[in-house]
């Protein structure tokens, strides 16, 4: 099949790319021209273990084109996947500004039937402002004899693991319309995704705003799970239970699950952050209050100074003259994406309160230098008190350092010497944000140790 995604950015890049994998032919559209330049030279804008050579392998294979030509992406693709970002408006809403924009064009160039497909994530009725936008250029044109249908079909890639999630999907939803061009896009669509329901149908069809309101849910769902562990091990600390020990007896339970239930220092992302926001907000546009939601994202934005609140109790308030040594700065490991990343709001209070950073992570410090530029926009001279080490020695960071900070799960931090790592430190202090390491382990090795809701009494 001939398909077009509007933008570039990580669900579009990856979507596009799995399809052509697929044996599409698929045109890559992005407005943005050194977007598409270091795409067509090789590159590709972001981290995700798998694409680059997934991205270069169509390329050769002439199945992936990328361009800025928006009428040639009109006219290649009967499906039409709008990809483009949604992010938070001053107000916490989707700023839908780029999925209209898409919409918009494909109604300007459009000459035969389309399949739009919204794969970002959007507010509930994004798929009818779409259809109007569309139906309006078409009406300019003196079009209307022209056909097409809405679709949605939200995404679920994890960063990190986005290829593997979109070849082996767990669901794949798709929401259309109960009429003659939706029953034709939903068979387009069926096409389309037959591969991936060889083994066991994996589509799950439904009404557009059903879908909609299906990936808002989901995000919201495991958001959820995230802070009511951290609220549960923030009190496991008071009352000297073992959240780690909680967590199993509780996961155990099927109707739970042990899936989201790490305690932690919040979640980050593109994602969650973003989405819990727009829902909160889709909420009160409606009259009704999600408070459930509200204390998530509460719970969440305490929970990125949980350890810079524990660093304060043990050292003091100035931290003048100390030195941490951080390991772990992506929101997530196995991404560079810096986006809501708790490493962000830990930095900033230790340097503003006079410490010194060596941060170690094995992707993201060139991103990270560009966000903490911004981050520190009313005090620049503040980034001369944060350094980085070189990718693969996360070690070398602990030279000298008062404590160990671990805010992000590499797996190159889970097996380290600790004979060597008390040696370096100037004090043998860990800060583990991920609850990597046993307590009792830490101890036996003569180590200071403080987790998340694992400093049993």
């Amino acid at each position: 099949m001939n398909i077009t995604i509007i933008g570039t950015g990580y669900v579009g890049l990856v979507t596009g790319t799995c399809l052509a994998d697929l044996g599409n032919h698929v045109f890559c559209l992005d407005v943005d021209e050194r977007k598409i330049a270091t795409l067509n030279a090789g590159g590709i804008p972001i981290y995700e273990p798998g694409l680059e050579d997934l991205v270069a392998s169509n390329v050769d294979a002439g199945r992936l084109d990328f361009s800025t030509d928006i009428e040639a992406s009109v006219a290649h693709g009967d499906v039409q996947f709008i990809a483009v970002g949604t992010p938070p408006d001053e107000d916490g809403s989707a700023d839908m500004q780029y999925v209209l924009a898409a919409a918009r064009n494909i109604g300007r160039y459009m000459t035969s039937f389309k399949v739009v497909v919204d794969k970002s994530t959007v507010p509930v009725g994004t798929a009818d402002r779409v259809k109007a936008v569309i139906q309006e250029e078409l009406d300019k044109r003196g079009r209307a004899d022209l056909r097409f249908s809405v679709v949605s079909n939200p995404e679920f890639l994890k960063e990190g693991a986005a290829v593997e999630d979109f070849m082996r999907p767990d669901r794949i939803v798709i929401g259309c319309a109960d009429d003659e061009d939706g029953r034709e896009a939903l068979a387009s669509m069926r096409k389309l995704y037959a591969p991936f329901n060889r083994n066991h149908e994996r589509t799950r069809v439904m009404d557009v705003r059903s879908a909609e309101f299906t990936k808002y849910a989901a995000n919201a769902m495991l958001a959820t799970r995230i802070s009511f562990m951290n609220e549960l091990a923030n009190l496991a600390d008071r009352v000297g239970a073992d959240i780690e020990a909680v967590r199993q007896g509780i996961g155990s339970d099927p109707r739970i699950g042990y899936s989201f239930l790490y305690a932690g220092t919040g979640y980050g992302g593109s994602c969650f952050p973003k989405d819990i926001k727009a829902l909160t907000r889709i909420a009160q546009e409606y009259g009704h209050s999600l408070r459930v939601l509200e204390s998530v994202e509460a719970v969440n934005n305490d929970q990125k100074h949980a350890l810079t609140n524990k660093v304060l109790a043990h050292f003091g308030a100035d931290l003048k003259g100390r030195t941490f040594a951080l390991w772990g700065l992506a929101f997530k490991p196995n991404t560079d994406d810096m986006r809501e990343a708790p490493s962000r709001v830990v930095i900033d209070a230790l340097v503003r309160a006079g410490a010194r950073v060596v941060a170690h992570d094995p992707i993201a410090v060139e991103e990270t230098r560009r966000v903490l530029a911004l981050d520190f926009a009313d005090a620049p001279e503040l980034l001369n008190q944060i350094s980085y080490c070189a990718p693969k020695d996360p070690m070398s960071a602990l030279d000298g350092a008062d404590a160990l900070i671990i805010v992000t799960e590499w797996k190159a931090y889970r097996s380290p010497n600790l004979t060597r790592l008390k040696a370096m430190m100037k004090s043998p202090v860990i800060f583990d944000g991920r609850n990597l390491y046993e307590p009792a382990a830490m101890r036996e090795a003569g180590i200071v140790y403080q987790g998340i809701g694992r400093n049993s009494r």
